[in-house]
């Protein structure tokens, strides 16, 4: 049994901002792959669901994200999932906008879900670290985060969120690169390598047919070909 836990701040206000892309990320896991209905539990929401053999518990904390680490942990004892198999989606300031990259243990970089979930578990759990990108300032972080994505990040941010529910399956088999590969499938998918021909030029000199190209040999050799002087025997 597994525990993805995605960040966010809970209610209508917050549910656009960057801090919040953590429960975005689990809200598309949720619809896209058949996961039961949200529910009260564990000071947060939750739902259930299957990937082949995998069963896997989404948790949503509506702690705030100050505190998400209660609300972890009150799922993590309940169902007695171990902290190795517990995956954090959050918001990551040092990544581009539309990255991802996947962490275990480790520091928290003084994002303060994490650090609330360092102190109630450890750090040795994963992390599906999403760049929103960093507004230049430090002093302009708090208000960063806790603003919506604007219009013109909405392509990419739908992007990033369906390649993390295509990969999805892999992700709870525990095939990281193949996680990773369905997210870039989104993000940065492959340009076509079909190459197309060099157009003709008028005036570009052609390849002659043998026969023509050996009518043309120097002067006093015999232009025919083997074939032609045979055929021009039975002429006669």
């Amino acid at each position: 049994m597994k525990l993805w836990v995605g960040l966010g701040n809970p209610g209508e206000k917050y549910a656009g901002n960057r801090h919040n892309i953590g429960f975005m990320a689990v809200d598309r896991i949720a619809a896209d792959h058949g996961f039961g209905p949200w529910r009260k539990g564990y000071h947060g929401q939750v739902s259930e669901g299957r990937f082949g053999s995998s069963r896997v518990i989404l948790l949503k904390p509506e702690t705030y994200m100050n505190d998400s680490g209660r609300s972890v942990r009150a799922a993590a004892d309940f169902y007695k999932i171990p902290l190795e198999e517990i995956t954090v989606f959050h918001d990551e300031l040092d990544l581009a906008p539309g990255k991802c990259r996947l962490k275990h243990g480790g520091g928290h970089a003084g994002h303060n879900g994490l650090r609330s979930i360092h102190a109630h578990l450890g750090e040795a759990y994963g992390r599906v670290r999403l760049g929103i990108g960093h507004p230049g300032d430090k002093a302009r972080v708090a208000n960063y985060v806790l603003a919506d994505f604007a219009k013109a990040e909405q392509a990419w941010l739908d992007d990033l969120l369906r390649g993390i529910s295509d990969g999805a399956p892999a992700l709870a088999a525990g095939d990281e690169s193949r996680f990773l590969n369905a997210v870039s499938l989104r993000t940065a998918p492959p340009r076509s390598s079909a190459g197309t021909k060099a157009p003709k030029t008028e005036g570009a000199a052609t390849a002659k047919p043998a026969a023509e190209a050996a009518r043309e040999a120097a002067p006093g050799e015999d232009p025919r070909t083997p074939l032609e002087k045979l055929a021009d025997r039975f002429k006669r």
